[in-house]
């Protein structure tokens, strides 16, 4: 067992509860693996296990079998459209720009985002124009410019910047998984089959947790605001989930929100801290509505600090920790080096399933009802704890043997998709709902 694969689980256990344990041993090690200056492998491996374990433990699983290869590939898009293309998962003037003292990401997917960002900046819609913009300013001062316009921008900072960084030390000082909780009764419910999930999340830890919790039986309801979209991963992250829309500016739609929320088991939320209580959907309200309501939430930057209402990415946080600084000094390189893949999104996604079960088994074994916070900053700085090193690996791209034999019908065509890549007592993940446009359903439950 390597010693990073180790670190990584010992502070997930503790993360999880005094008396968690992994129940499964998993490969950690061997085999094709992700190029990368931080071990995104045993990262991937660990987080995995603790979902894996936590499920295993709520059905009373005797044993696993898993795939290392499919489950590193399951930490990046998983399919391949047959007969059509899938367009770009960026936008035009997304990414990395070198600024008079440095470098800056932005982050525009969103056209709100977009639309942000080219005010700050007052130029046209392409790379050259935002380059030569940004050429001769302060990457900082870019940063917090965007961010005060309700955009989405990240100044790269190296890991030493980011550990004196105000937000970087509230990080530090913050658990993996903030936990609360208030008693209760014991659910009559045992296991996922129709438990009824609210997936209020965005691309794409969030879709990733919930997507783990549909395949096993979890009857996951996506919302989604009017005209939010989001190109290139919903192939991927919609799997299994009844996807709706609700406007939450309308009275009747909150008024939906609400039913929904007093039905449902779990509920799994992406905004940032503040912003539900904003609209009259606070925890009080919440508990108010369903006193037995399971609540899981995660963020970009962290629960505390002066970032913690900043809008972010994965890869923005890979850019203000540290990572893709270390990862350009390590590679000599003249530009940001992040990770292979989105690991900070598919690492918290796993671990916000991992949490969710965890509370769905606390409930049934006292009655207490929990909530649990995690953040892609705190992972991230789990990662970049275990320290960086030489690049590692070769290199791990889905080859034909890779996908499952049978065709997925989704709402744009068909596709393949990558093999699961594991099973819990023989059984594997199902998803009967292929992926498909959001707000292609009803607001309801399906039960």
């Amino acid at each position: 067992m390597s010693s990073r694969y180790t670190f990584f689980q010992s502070i997930i256990n503790q993360a999880l509860g005094p008396d968690f344990q992994p129940k499964f041993e998993i490969p950690h090690s061997g085999g094709d693996s992700y190029r990368s200056y931080f071990d995104v492998n045993d990262f991937a491996m660990a987080t995995t296990n603790a979902a894996l374990s936590e499920y295993g433990g709520l059905v009373d699983a005797q044993f696993v079998d898993i795939n290392r290869r499919l489950a590193l590939l399951w930490f990046h898009l998983t399919t391949r459209p047959v007969g059509w293309e899938v367009g770009s998962v960026w936008d035009a003037i997304a990414g990395d720009y070198k600024c008079a003292d440095g470098w800056i990401r932005l982050h525009t997917n969103a056209p709100h985002h977009q639309k942000a960002a080219l005010e700050v900046l007052d130029c046209s819609c392409d790379r050259d124009s935002v380059a030569a913009v940004l050429g001769d300013k302060s990457k900082h001062d870019v940063e917090q410019a965007v961010v005060d316009n309700n955009g989405c921008a990240a100044a790269m900072m190296s890991v030493e910047e980011w550990s004196e960084h105000p937000q970087g030390k509230a990080v530090a000082e913050s658990p993996l998984i903030g936990w609360t909780s208030r008693p209760g009764d014991k659910p009559k419910r045992q296991g996922l089959r129709g438990l009824k999930v609210l997936d209020l999340t965005r691309v794409l830890a969030g879709p990733v947790a919930t997507r783990f919790l549909a395949g096993f039986g979890a009857d996951v309801l996506r919302i989604d605001p009017p005209h939010w979209n989001e190109p290139a991963v919903e192939v991927d992250v919609t799997l299994g989930k009844r996807c709706a829309g609700l406007d939450l500016n309308k009275n009747e739609d909150r008024d939906a929100l609400k039913r929904l929320i007093s039905e449902a088991d779990l509920m799994i939320h992406g905004y940032r801290p503040g912003a539900l209580a904003g609209i009259g959907f606070g925890p009080d309200e919440i508990a108010e509505l369903n006193p037995t309501l399971c609540d899981v939430s995660l963020c970009a930057y962290g629960w505390s600090g002066p970032w913690a209402e900043r809008r972010g990415f994965d890869s923005l946080v890979q850019m203000s920790c540290g990572i893709a600084h270390e990862g350009m000094v390590r590679a000599g390189a003249d530009k940001p080096v992040p990770l292979p893949v989105q690991a900070l999104d598919f690492a918290t996604g796993y671990l916000v399933a991992a949490a969710a079960l965890r509370a769905l088994r606390l409930q049934q074994l006292d009655g207490r009802v929990s909530q649990a916070r995690l953040s892609l900053a705190r992972s991230a700085h789990l990662l970049v704890s275990s320290g960086s090193h030489d690049a590692m690996g070769g290199g791990l791209a889905p080859s034909d043997q890779d996908f499952a034999p049978t065709l997925e019908e989704t709402t744009w065509g068909p596709i393949q998709r990558v093999s699961p890549p594991f099973t819990i007592d023989g059984e594997s993940p199902k998803w009967p709902i292929a992926a498909g446009a959001l707000r292609r359903h009803a607001a309801e439950w399906a039960g």
